[in-house]
């Protein structure tokens, strides 16, 4: 049954209620909506009559205020051009220019004011900002947990666009800043050249040929990676400036000043001619972007030296004993403090490592051994500091490797000098602070030719090519200097040839011993020829075989012994049975072991060595020494028991002669040549360290000029370069993959728990905490 409800008049008069308030609502919006349009519209075109009043009245503040600029920057220029203006020292004496007022003009608003800090603080952060996105981006690319094939996370590297990215953002930035640089320079010269006369004060604007040469100058460190050598941009910049040059000097510079032309270097002169019309112009460069402000000040006391070294004792390796020496005879003269930091093996790798299965449970017994063994040789109580760095030994290079950042375990109050031994081992792959940023000095001494010996591997080619220029790139990027003991080594960037090097005193005093025996009528050369050292093939013992086995009927009779242990040992010996030649092979032993001193001639036919230490101690235990006509042996040339030969036709003629006459004592003048004295007086030499350690009488002139160079020259594009490559360097030697991929040992970025206990260090991750990462 349905039910339908009745319809009643009551219901038919709410509908038409409800209705009619619902029109009436509309409408009432309707009109708010319009009215609030209208006033909308009013507000805007109040706010264009007001602008449009606005702009004028900023241009003529604008205009006011620069008027009044006017004045005092002619006021300024005219003070800063004259001869009796003097720098102050950096934080005092700032020059500030009020733009307060048109700064008023414009901003009227304190919103404005800092919503515009606020962006300025921002952009402050976008590099980090980015730089975190792209490791992030490459561990995301790069990261492949199921892989362990170091072929694909070499081509998962690859891949990722981090270097690309890395390498783009550094470009760059170099082209930025070489242009700025130009452009500075341009207007600097535009600037001087529309001066008035009498402001000049006599120094003539830079000329075309001064320009490029300046051009030249700068873009030589592009040139020397792209295989232009530096020689090549120095000839054209001497072309360029050589007409002038005396003239433009000497009219640039204050009167009665020449001194300051003392030296016939046409790079410094060229650089005190940019100074000089840059000074005229009153401008003042504070530092560019990768330059470092924090290297230490030396306090008035001592100077003090720190040697950091990748080998250590009992290891008898040149890189573990030379360093020693020069240590010893540093510290000698008293005049500096000396610091010898070497590398400490967990045990596992001293077993390894050291002879004779000797290993040591702490750094205190390891120290107490070297000292010993040192001042047994020396004949004097040694008075320098012994540290220690955490180090990890490679089987496959036959190497130590530092772990973690090597330059942290100096303090920064003896941050001064640095003497790295093999620099460019121990920054293959150093992720850490860069060494020419804490130390006042660095000098690189390059101890091997790294270069050679990988020549001799598989694939040596491209590994060579590979290495030379990771060498030039590290060496560019941490050394002030490079030491090469010879020309034997890869030609590296600010590197001079000399040998710096000498002989453990204990072998002139036998050489002494032997000459005056023989001046008594003993005789004392009873045994015939020898040879000692490393057993591996690389150490000569390939030049060895191939020469006694071509000329094995020439030498007939004659018989040789050979002294040394290595990883070749067995292929060695075993290669000069099946061709029957006349070789003895004997254990390894010390050289100024008593069984040696009867031999009369030493044979060295290495040509890999960069200076033989056992070629310079047979030369003074007073020895013939046989070997090759190579840059390895320059050094040794100039005395006269020292036989060259430069085919192996001339070697055979060279042995007959040495077996069958008798050396020469050497001459006191020849001793010295020899000894650490002399190496340590070439070294101070060669190094500058002469001139920074006595610059109190002799370094004031030096330090005047270079400050003069530097504080008003141009931002300088080597200096950039240097920095770029030590950046780029430190973000590759970061990231684990990378660093496996490259050779190193896995874990070395920082040193392990075994190294913690051992040194007592704090766990990495304590010492150098990473904040926001």
């Amino acid at each position: 049954m349905n039910f339908k409800p009745p319809e009643t008049k009551t219901t038919s008069s709410t509908s038409s209620m409800t209705a009619e308030k619902a029109l009436s609502l509309i409408t009432k919006g309707w009109e708010e909506v319009r009215s609030s349009a209208d006033a909308d519209l009013q507000l805007i075109k109040n706010r264009a009559k007001e602008f449009e009043n606005f702009v004028p009245k900023i241009t003529a503040t604008a205009t006011t205020e620069i008027e009044k600029l006017r004045p005092k920057l002619s006021e300024i220029r005219r003070v800063y051009s004259s001869p009796d203006f003097k720098w102050a020292p950096k934080g005092k004496g700032k020059l500030r220019i009020d733009l307060s007022g048109m700064r008023n003009g414009i901003v009227r608003e304190k919103g404005m004011e800092e919503e515009e800090e606020g962006q300025f603080g921002e952009l402050n952060w976008e590099p980090i900002k980015a730089f975190r996105d792209r490791l992030r981006e490459m561990e995301v690319e790069v990261k492949s947990p199921n892989s362990s094939n170091p072929v694909e996370i070499f081509e998962g590297i690859k891949k990722s666009e981090f270097v690309e990215k890395v390498k783009s953002s550094l470009i760059s930035h170099l082209l930025t800043e070489s242009i700025n640089s130009i452009v500075i320079l341009l207007v600097e010269i535009l600037k001087s050249i529309c001066k008035e006369p009498e402001e000049m004060k006599g120094v003539p604007p830079l000329d075309v040929p001064e320009l490029l040469a300046y051009l030249v100058r700068q873009s030589s460190p592009f040139l020397d990676q792209i295989g232009i050598r530096r020689d090549i941009s120095d000839k054209i910049v001497e072309s360029l400036c050589s007409k002038r040059r005396n003239k433009l000097l000497l009219r640039s510079l204050p009167e009665g000043d020449s001194s300051l032309i003392e030296s016939d270097n046409i790079n410094d002169e060229l650089d005190l001619r940019i100074a000089s019309v840059l000074q005229s112009t009153g401008h003042h460069y504070e530092g560019g972007f990768w330059s470092d402000s924090t290297r230490q000040n030396v306090s008035d006391g001592k100077r003090h030296v720190a040697i950091v070294t990748t080998a250590s004792l009992p290891w008898m390796t040149g890189t573990a004993v030379n360093p020693l020496f020069r240590a010893a005879y540093l510290a000698k003269s008293e005049k500096q403090n000396v610091t010898l930091l070497v590398p400490w093996l967990c045990k596992s790798d001293q077993e390894l490592v050291y002879p004779n299965n000797l290993t040591f449970t702490s750094p205190e017994e390891q120290e107490l051994y070297i000292r010993n063994w040192l001042e047994e040789r020396v004949g004097f109580k040694t008075d320098f500091k012994i540290s220690f760095y955490p180090g990890k030994f490679s089987k496959e290079r036959r190497s130590i490797i530092p772990a973690g950042d090597t330059s942290q375990f100096i303090p920064s109050r003896d941050a001064d000098i640095a003497i790295l031994e093999e620099p460019e081992h121990l920054n293959w792959y150093h992720h850490g602070k860069r060494w020419t940023d804490k130390f006042n000095h660095v000098v690189g001494i390059v101890h091997t030719n790294y270069l050679e010996y990988i020549k001799r591997e598989k694939n040596g080619a491209l590994q060579a090519f590979l290495v030379k220029h990771i060498n030039n790139w590290v060496t560019r990027a941490h050394c002030d200097k490079v030491l090469r003991l010879s020309a034997a080594t890869q030609d590296l960037p600010r590197s001079v040839v000399c040998n710096v090097h000498g002989v453990n005193p204990k072998f002139l005093k036998i050489g002494e011993k032997m000459a005056a025996e023989r001046q008594s009528g003993q005789q004392v050369f009873s045994k015939g020829a020898y040879f000692l050292g490393k057993m591996v093939w690389a150490k000569g013992y390939r030049e060895l075989i191939d020469l006694l086995a071509k000329h094995k009927s020439d030498l007939d009779g004659f018989n040789m012994d050979v002294f040394g242990n290595g990883e070749d040992s067995h292929e060695v010996q075993t290669t000069a049975r099946t061709l029957n030649l006349n070789v003895n092979f004997m254990k390894g032993r010390d050289h100024a072991d008593d069984s040696l001193h009867s031999y009369k001639v030493f044979i060295n036919p290495s040509i890999s060595d960069v200076l033989c230490t056992a070629t310079a101690e047979a030369l003074a235990m007073g020895k013939f020494v046989v070997c090759a006509d190579h840059p390895s042996n320059e050094f040794f040339q100039a005395f006269p028991n020292c036989l060259t030969y430069k085919t192996s036709e001339d070697f055979v003629a060279k042995v007959k002669e040495a077996m069958s006459s008798e050396p020469q004592p050497l001459t006191p003048e020849e001793q010295y040549k020899l000894s650490w004295e002399a190496a340590t007086q070439r070294f101070m030499e060669y190094s500058d360290l002469d001139k920074l350690l006595t610059s109190e009488t002799g370094g004031d002139k030096r330090r005047s000029r270079e400050g003069m160079g530097k504080s008003v020259s141009m931002p300088n594009l080597g200096g950039m370069v240097d920095g770029s490559l030590a950046f780029a360097h430190y973000c590759l030697t970061g990231n684990e993959l990378l660093r496996l991929c490259s050779g190193a040992i896995p874990g070395t970025r920082d040193y392990d728990k075994q190294h913690c206990e051992d040194l007592r260090l704090l766990p990495p991750q304590v010492e150098s905490p990473i904040y926001g990462w």
